[in-house]
């Protein structure tokens, strides 16, 4: 793609970078097979080619940001699809990301999107915040169809039936390895995990301690910043960043650590990432050694070789979380590991295509969001599978919120079939009790 950035323009970092993905996309659209929002609304304009050239525009002309771009870009799932597609190699995520803060930095939006994107800023990554949102919008879950704003309705309708009670695991502390230790890592606890499925860390837990693992939750570590970044609100998601690298690099200094365990893959592609979003910060080297050793928990535990199990009787359904299987481009290590465990793996008709959770984007665009839901669900369940398990807090509670059959994080499988105690959502399916003995 020809660019016209003046010499003065490719002096900011910022504007080089986007000047290089730019130059490097060659039109050609295979990007717009594989995007959701295209095939869901059939505009150029909502497909990344359409979007790219929105970009172009806005930060050549160094423009103020007008509703028809803003609308545009908003739309996008971040899902990168397009970046497993895209033979030519276009960044395009840190390309979106530019033109978010660039709209956050420049265009005034309605009072009603400020009000909730200042909302869930406050509170999503906040974990006894939510706590009390969730209960309140549990409260009020009865009366979601009285809301005019189809947002508000969406945010009543997310709040689950069950919020469990606080995992006294996600404090800061070390967690013994069963044997000999074979690694040191630091757990990622997470922030929206941590009050909607308090299951998830527990079973990671048991798991990598079980595999001959130190686990340590740091302290001073929380949210990964991945909500308000992806909101284009760059101080605040670098502040609450900067507060993990300075968690993390100081457990790596004092001692020592093998890699830091993400099981929030929406999270492991931010982590992943801190190294070049600090990249003109002071923070810059911590941020590329904490990105170095990031590691999904698939990742961790196909080098731990998880023991063969036994077939176990279940068919699981795998749902490829976009920011896994795009974003960290990791697509067979979960899979692979559920059979080595003994279960039968199936995936849906079009498991590349997102399921339209994608951090907060089933809340902000809660109509564009049902339908990909529906579409995934109806792939999903096309399989008759006993459970369907994936990697992202944001699918299971997206999926979860539209099908009877159980949804599970693949750690927790890995858990049971090891040693650990059944998922309590297979528990509650079954009229079981509800809630895992903490570790402690």
């Amino acid at each position: 793609m020809k660019t016209e950035f003046t010499p003065e323009q490719l002096r900011d970092p910022r504007i080089a970078r986007a000047n290089e993905i730019l130059r490097s996309c060659v039109h050609c659209g295979f990007c717009t097979a594989t995007c959701p929002t295209y095939q869901v609304l059939g505009d150029e304009l909502d497909s990344p080619r359409g979007r790219i050239y929105l970009i172009k525009d806005m930060l050549e002309n160094d423009r103020v940001p007008d509703e028809k771009t803003v609308r545009h870009i908003d739309r996008c799932l971040s899902c990168l699809a397009c970046m497993t597609t895209c033979p030519s190699g276009v960044h395009y995520m840190h390309l979106v990301d530019q033109a978010r803060e660039y709209i956050e930095a420049r265009y005034r939006r309605p009072l009603g999107d400020r009000a909730l994107r200042w909302i869930l800023a406050r509170i999503l990554p906040y974990p006894m915040r939510f706590r009390v949102a969730l209960l309140g919008a549990k409260i009020g879950r009865p009366f979601a169809r009285l809301m005019p704003d189809a947002r508000l309705r969406a945010m009543l309708e997310m709040a689950p039936k069950h919020i469990p009670p606080v995992s006294r695991n996600d404090d800061p502390q070390s967690f013994a390895p069963v044997g000999a230790r074979r690694m040191r890592v630091a757990l990622m606890t997470g922030c929206a995990q941590r009050a909607l499925n308090t299951d998830i860390n527990d079973a990671t837990i048991r798991l990598l301690t079980r595999l001959g693992c130190e686990v340590v939750v740091a302290e001073g570590a929380g949210c990964c910043g991945a909500l308000t970044h992806h909101m284009g609100k760059t101080a605040e998601s670098h502040a609450t960043a900067a507060r993990n690298i300075r968690a993390w690099a100081r457990e790596m200094d004092e001692g020592g650590l093998d890699a830091i365990v993400i099981n929030t893959s929406g999270c492991g592609t931010t982590v992943k990432d801190y190294g070049h979003m600090f990249r003109l910060e002071p923070l810059a080297e911590d941020a590329a050694r904490v990105s170095a050793i990031a590691m999904d928990v698939s990742e961790v535990l196909m080098r731990l070789d998880l023991p063969e199990g036994e077939d176990k009787g279940l068919t699981v359904a795998y749902h490829a979380a976009c920011s896994l299987q795009h974003g960290q481009k990791i697509r067979t290590a979960p899979k692979d590991l559920l059979r080595r465990a003994g279960f039968a793996v199936v995936e849906p008709a079009d498991s590349h295509l997102c399921c339209g959770s994608a951090g907060t984007y089933n809340l902000m665009q809660p109509a564009i969001s049902k339908q990909l839901k529906e579409r995934k669900i109806r792939t999903l369940e096309a399989r008759a599978p006993d459970v369907i398990a994936a990697g992202n807090i944001g699918c299971m509670m997206q999926i979860g919120s539209g099908t009877a059959v159980p949804v599970v994080h693949t750690v927790e499988l890995l858990d049971w079939a090891t040693g650990g105690p059944q998922p309590p959502a297979l528990l509650r399916a079954g009229g079981g009790p509800p809630d895992v003995p903490i570790l402690r």
